[in-house]
């Protein structure tokens, strides 16, 4: 039986709360250098998928952030990121 090791993260809010959440898919623009990660808290929509976020992540003045996503060219780049990983399941 092949079991792939799930990769955890721990995200903590502005409130100081934090959880544990499954690392789906990091990635980078090589044009932008630009670092995103996919991850997911298991959750699942109305029509049984599980959810998933993306964040930028910042990683200037020492300390990893993840920020919002900017702009729709931003968005679009990262849908076809998503595309790609789903087409290989």
């Amino acid at each position: 039986m092949d079991m792939e090791e799930k990769k955890m993260m721990k995200i903590v809010s502005n409130d100081g709360s934090s959880e544990d959440v499954e690392v789906v898919f990091a990635f980078e623009f090589k044009d932008t250098k630009k670092e995103y990660v996919i991850y997911t808290k298991n959750e699942r929509d109305e029509d049984n998928n599980i959810t998933v976020y993306v964040s930028n992540v910042d990683r200037s003045n020492g300390e990893t952030k993840l920020l919002g996503v900017e702009s729709e060219e931003e968005w679009n780049r990262i849908k076809d990121v998503l595309r790609e990983l789903a087409k290989g399941e």
